[in-house]
């Protein structure tokens, strides 16, 4: 793991020395997109400047309950106003599609631990080791000694235990682990985020995962579990693509399964393929989403291509 704490310092100055600061979350809004760049808004705001939240789509519903924050669209922003920029968990999933409208003064900060980007800031924190983003953020505060609010540890913990998989994932540091018991201490309500971002799902949700999990197909020559999601499953459910995430980690966890892909048809005649797998089993699934354009981890990755599904004898396609 790299160490940041020099940068950590400089984001400090930028933010301290910045009126508008703008912040950015990745399309889609998960957890750890969200508790990263809520705890840096409010940090923010603890300075006495000014911080919005952009994001192509909208703050998620199945959220509410820990938090309520605007996610504003970019168009809705005037994206020149801000002193500094901070694209936080999304620089390759939203950030990259507004980076080219900044302007050469406005200072570009990068906070992420997905790996494979490619886009540059004047201040750069990415290293694929650190289990989330959220990690990272809470690297920063404890590097310039600032007080870590319950609101910010709540924020911080949901962001930690999404993308660690609640810590079953492989990766999972002790680190990771000291910094979850350290967010307890300073108020984060462990069993209230386990149960909104895991169990807590609504009769709506159980129905669209077991029609995905009826629908699922075994290919056992490279021991893919896979299945697909449609527009009309979610609609005939009354779900909401938000209820589509879980779905992968639970397939991965079959015992014969290697790995687990999930196709779910989007908005704008996109397929949305999400793959993870166990650290067991050996198999490396960005390599299989960096040959569709897509990234991520060794084991959670993901890549989008343009299509809708359509189920044949031998499983399914994307026409």
């Amino acid at each position: 793991m790299q160490n940041f704490d020099s940068e950590f310092h400089t984001l400090e100055y930028i933010i301290l020395k910045s009126k508008r600061v703008l912040l950015f979350a990745h399309s889609r809004p998960d957890p750890d997109t969200v508790g990263a760049n809520l705890a840096l808004t409010e940090y923010v705001k603890n300075c006495g400047k000014h911080v919005d939240i952009a994001c192509f789509d909208a703050f998620p519903d199945t959220l509410k309950s820990l938090r309520e924050e605007i996610f504003f669209h970019p168009d809705q922003l005037d994206l020149g106003s801000y002193d500094a920029v901070i694209a936080c968990d999304s620089v390759d999933r939203g950030f990259d599609k507004i980076v080219e409208a900044l302007a050469p003064e406005q200072v570009v900060v990068l906070i992420d631990h997905h790996p494979n980007i490619n886009i540059t800031g004047d201040v750069m924190m990415i290293d694929a080791e650190y289990s989330s983003s959220s990690e990272l953020v809470y690297l920063f505060f404890s590097a310039i000694h600032t007080k870590v609010t319950k609101s910010m540890a709540t924020m911080l913990l949901m962001g930690i235990l999404f993308d660690t998989g609640s810590f079953q994932h492989g990766g999972v540091s002790p680190q990771v682990m000291e910094i979850a018991a350290d967010l307890v201490r300073k108020g984060a309500p462990l069993a209230k985020i386990t149960k909104v971002i895991f169990t807590n799902k609504n009769i709506a949700a159980l129905k669209l995962w077991g029609r995905a999990f009826e629908k699922a197909h075994f290919n056992q020559k490279n021991g893919m579990l896979v299945t697909a999601i449609t527009k009309k499953d979610v609609e005939e459910c009354r779900a909401s693509v938000e209820d589509i995430y879980q779905v992968t980690s639970i397939l991965s966890a079959v015992p014969d399964a290697k790995f687990a892909l999930v196709l779910s048809e989007r908005a704008g005649n996109i397929v949305r393929a999400s793959l993870r797998s166990m650290e067991q089993h050996g198999v490396d699934v960005s390599a299989i989403a960096e040959q569709f354009g897509g990234g991520g981890h060794k084991l959670a990755s993901g890549f989008e291509i343009h299509g809708k599904l359509v189920e044949t004898q031998d499983g399914w396609m994307v026409t």
